[in-house]
C-alpha cells in the first residue's frame, strides 16, 4: 500500500474514520474522488465503502456531528440500493456496504450480497475507479490499489479490473462509461486509451446494449456530450460498434459514394467535427461572458436573462443532430453532384422520436434542439447570398431568444478540407453576424410580437374571430420583417386599417 499526502484534508474524513471504529467496521474512500486526487481534479461527491452496513455508519457520522457542533446532517436513506447519504458543510457524502454482485445473463438486476473491500473493488468498472483510501487510524489515508490503478491512471489507460467480457457481460452500460471516460479525461498533455482487449470485448458483446435502459443510454450520451471533445467518445462508439445500439440515426451518416467521380464529404465525421467546435466555441464565449440563457416570466410575459456559466446540453444535441436528415434527403445530380436539400426539415421532423425513443425530454428542451437543426442551414445559405435586411429580420424572428446558439452552431458548421474556402465562409459570416446586430438594434425583433392583436382588430371592426383577422395580422407581420413598416403600433395600425378597408372591413363592421 502507498501513502498519500493532502488528499483528506477535509475534516469529514476524520468524522467517518471515528464513527467507524466507533462501530468495529472498516471504511475507505473510493472511486472517481480517488480517481480525481491523482489527476489535480476538483470533485465534491465522496463515495466511502463500508465493510458492514453503509446506512448505519452514515447514521453514525450524523451522531458524531451533533455531539461535537450541535446538530447533526440529515442523512437520506434509500433502501432498496442500501446506501446513504449526507451533506456535511456543503460536501456530499455517500455510504454503501461493501459487497460483491453476480449477474443473470438476461437481467441489468444484480443479485447483491455483503462482501469485503477486494469484492467491491473487483466489481468496479475500471481499475482507475477501483482505488480507495483507508480511513482507518492506523494507517489514515494509504492507497489500496490491487489492480494497478495508479499505473494506469499515469498511462493513461482505461481497462478493467476483470476480465472485459466478464466486467461489460455484469452491466453492459460499462462499455459506455468506458466511452465516456476516454473522452472525459482526456487532456491535450494525455489521451486516454481503452485498452486493446477491452475494444476487442466491446465489438464482441455489443448486443448484449439490448438489455440497457433508453434512460440509462441517454445518460451516458448526455455525459459523452458535455465533454471537453465529445468526438473522441462518438469515434469509439463507432469503432466499437455500439453507436448502432445508442443512436443509430447518427451511425446512417457515415461513409461516402462516389457516381462519375463525384463524392460528398463523410457526414458522421463532419458531424462530430462541428460538435467538437461548438463545444470549444461555447466554452470561450462563456468565459468572456457572451452567452445568455432565458427563462420565462412564471405567470406574464417576457423572459428572464441570465449569464451562461454552464454549457448547454441541448445546444450539443443540436450540433450532434444537425445533419441527421441528410441520409433521407441525398441525391445525385449529374450536373451539379450530390445535394441534400432540405435535410434540416427532415432533420427537424426526426428529433421528436429520436428523444421519444431514448426517453429525453419532450418539452421546451426538444424544441430548442429542433427549432436549431430547422434554421441551422440559414444563416449559411445568408453567406452566399446578398445579406439583405428583410433576410435577416425574418432570422432573428423565426430563432428567437436562441439566435445566439444558433450562429454559434452555424459558425461551427463551416468547414472544409480547403482552408482558404473556409478562411472566405467564416469572413462572409461575420457580415452576416454584423447585420444581424445592427438590425436587432435598430429593429427590435427578438422575440417578435405582432402590434396588432386579434383582440385589437375584433374591437375595431365589431367582428367575432375569423379568417380575416389573421389574413390582416399575417400582412401587418410580412410588412414589418420586409421593412416596408418599422415595429411601431401607429406604423401597423394605418396600414392594417388600409388593407381591412380593402377587403371590405369598416369599424363595427360584419364578416
Amino acid at each position: 500500500m502507498t501513502r498519500t499526502e493532502g488528499f483528506l484534508d477535509s475534516p469529514v474524513f476524520r468524522v467517518v474514520s471515528e464513527a467507524a471504529e466507533k462501530k468495529g467496521t472498516r471504511a475507505f474512500v473510493i472511486g472517481g474522488y480517488v480517481r480525481d486526487c491523482f489527476l489535480g481534479r476538483l470533485n465534491d461527491d465522496i463515495d466511502i465503502v463500508v465493510e458492514g452496513s453503509g446506512i448505519e455508519l452514515a447514521r453514525a457520522v450524523s451522531d458524531i456531528v451533533r455531539e461535537k457542533e450541535g446538530r447533526g446532517c440529515k442523512v437520506s436513506v434509500f433502501k432498496n440500493f442500501g446506501t446513504a447519504m449526507l451533506r456535511y458543510h456543503g460536501t456530499e457524502v455517500e455510504f454503501v456496504g461493501a459487497r460483491k454482485e453476480s449477474y443473470n445473463r438476461n437481467s441489468r438486476k444484480p443479485v447483491v450480497e455483503n462482501g469485503t473491500l477486494e469484492d467491491d473493488q473487483k466489481r468496479r468498472d475500471f481499475t482507475i475507479n477501483a482505488m480507495a483510501f483507508s480511513l482507518q487510524k492506523e494507517d489514515f489515508g494509504a492507497l489500496v490499489d490491487p489492480f494497478g490503478g495508479i499505473q494506469d491512471l499515469a498511462a493513461g489507460i482505461i481497462r478493467t479490473p476483470l476480465e472485459p467480457e466478464t466486467t461489460y457481460s455484469d452491466d453492459p452500460l460499462r462499455m459506455l462509461r468506458a466511452v465516456r471516460f476516454a473522452a472525459k479525461l482526456s487532456t491535450d498533455e494525455c489521451r486516454f486509451h481503452i485498452v486493446p482487449e477491452s475494444i476487442s470485448a466491446m465489438k464482441k458483446m455489443k448486443d448484449r446494449m439490448s438489455i440497457l435502459s433508453k434512460e440509462r443510454i441517454a445518460e451516458e450520451l448526455n455525459k459523452m456530450l458535455l465533454c471537453r471533445k465529445p468526438s473522441i467518445a462518438f469515434r469509439l462508439l463507432d469503432e466499437t460498434g455500439l453507436l448502432e445500439y445508442t443512436l443509430p440515426q447518427l451511425a446512417k451518416l457515415k461513409g461516402v459514394e462516389n457516381i462519375d467521380g463525384h463524392g460528398h464529404k463523410d457526414n458522421f465525421h463532419h458531424t462530430v467535427q462541428v460538435v467538437d467546435s461548438v463545444a470549444e466555441s461555447e466554452l470561450a464565449a462563456i468565459a468572456e461572458g457572451k452567452l445568455h440563457d432565458y427563462s420565462p416570466v412564471e405567470g406574464g410575459d417576457g423572459f428572464i436573462e441570465t449569464v451562461r456559466t454552464e454549457p448547454c446540453l441541448w445546444l450539443r444535441w443540436a450540433a450532434l443532430l444537425h445533419d441527421i436528415g441528410k441520409p433521407a434527403s441525398k441525391r445525385y445530380d449529374p450536373d451539379g453532384g450530390w445535394t441534400f436539400h432540405g435535410h434540416e426539415i427532415i432533420g427537424s421532423k426526426m428529433v421528436p422520436k429520436i428523444f421519444q425513443e431514448l426517453k429525453m425530454p419532450l418539452n421546451e428542451k426538444m424544441k430548442y434542439v429542433q427549432k436549431l437543426v430547422s434554421l441551422h442551414h440559414r444563416p449559411v445559405a445568408l453567406v452566399d447570398d446578398e445579406v439583405t435586411d428583410s433576410a435577416v429580420r425574418r432570422l432573428l424572428f423565426e430563432a428567437g431568444n436562441e439566435i445566439d446558439d444558433l450562429m454559434l452552431l452555424c459558425n461551427s458548421d463551416i468547414t472544409s478540407k480547403n482552408p482558404a474556402k473556409v478562411v472566405r465562409l467564416k469572413k462572409n459570416f461575420a457580415l452576416v453576424q454584423q447585420k444581424l446586430i445592427e438590425v436587432e438594434a435598430k429593429d427590435e425583433l427578438r422575440n417578435f410580437k405582432n402590434p396588432i392583436t386579434g383582440e385589437y382588430v375584433m374591437q375595431l371592426y365589431g367582428i367575432p374571430p375569423c379568417k380575416e383577422i389573421g389574413i390582416l395580422k399575417e400582412y401587418v407581420k410580412n410588412a414589418i420583417l420586409d421593412g416596408v413598416i418599422g415595429n411601431d403600433f401607429e406604423e401597423a395600425d394605418r396600414l392594417m386599417r388600409a388593407k381591412a378597408s380593402e377587403m371590405g372591413l369598416v369599424e363595427n363592421g360584419k364578416c
